[in-house]
């Protein structure tokens, strides 16, 4: 199974230009059902449905909850389709079988008045803090990653247009749209502030040596402002993503643009903040109706 494994992790990081972190996270899924069949002593020929399903309950004894058995069957999943496709196998073994079902957990998001008060924390005056503001700007206004935000360029902001290149998960590139008051910082920052900190690469946001930013020294810098802007619980960069989402929705935009914006590739990941508009809906209703 080992050589079968190898061509499918190849096939997903050069035909479907999956990320690095991603491919090792099949990889890992694989090899270890690889391990569970070597101790069978079964082929990748025997496997069927009911080997699949002895594996999951393997998982389970394990400690596995349900998201981590739903991460393995979809690994398994992709792997046999692969091996179907490739006419390896006539047939995939994991077709009939159902995920275990997994409560959606809502994503937490800010208000307008939390977002206000968090972007109005750091001290413009020096570098640090107008770095720190203009990076919040950016992750609010543009809904990035934290990854996509310390990866970027000054090269990768265009001006004339008001456009942001992001190069997201899987080398997929999108451009989003940054509003006037982001474009200002960020202006003001690239031309006026970075270069005080004597750049030793290209990467747009840096630190007191020169050098790019961390994602853990981004997620600390913000739950540092949030604190400070009173906002008890804890806050991320993703927080300012979900709350970018939730807000365009809330002002009328379309799922399908929001998931244009967001980069994502499924529709579904993007529909769970109209569950949130939906919860929200709800708590409002039973605040307020008089008969609630």
């Amino acid at each position: 199974m080992h050589d079968e494994i190898d061509a499918y992790l190849q096939h997903l990081t050069v035909i479907r230009g999956l990320s690095e972190k991603t491919v090792e996270a099949y990889g890992s899924d694989l090899l270890f059902f690889r391990d569970f069949m070597t101790e069978l002593g079964g082929s990748l020929d025997s496997v069927d449905e009911h080997t699949l399903f002895l594996y999951l309950v393997h998982l389970r004894r394990k400690g596995l909850k349900n998201t981590s058995l739903a991460r393995n069957l979809s690994s398994l999943r992709g792997f046999f389709d692969h091996l179907v496709q490739e006419r390896v196998l006539t047939g995939s073994p994991a077709a009939l079988l159902d995920s275990p079902k997994l409560s959606r957990k809502l994503p937490d998001v800010l208000s307008r008045d939390e977002v206000t008060a968090l972007l109005a924390r750091p001290d413009t005056s020096d570098r640090l803090g107008f770095r720190d503001r203009t990076m919040l700007e950016l992750l609010y206004a543009c809904g990035l990653r934290v990854s996509e935000l310390v990866a970027m360029t000054a090269q990768d902001f265009d001006p004339q247009t008001g456009l942001m290149r992001v190069l997201g998960k899987g080398s997929k590139e999108r451009f989003v749209p940054l509003h006037d008051g982001a474009i200002g910082f960020l202006l003001d920052y690239l031309r006026r502030w970075r270069p005080l900190f004597g750049p030793k690469c290209d990467e747009a946001f840096l630190n007191r040596s020169g050098l790019g930013l961390s994602r853990q020294g981004v997620w600390k810098m913000i739950r540092r402002y949030a604190l400070e802007a009173g906002i008890a619980r804890t806050v991320s960069p993703h927080t300012l993503r979900h709350s970018f989402a939730t807000h365009l929705l809330e002002g009328g935009a379309d799922l399908r643009t929001v998931q244009i914006l967001l980069g994502h590739s499924d529709i579904m990941a993007t529909e769970i903040y109209t569950h949130v508009q939906s919860a929200r809906m709800i708590a409002l209703h039973r605040k307020f109706h008089p008969r609630a």
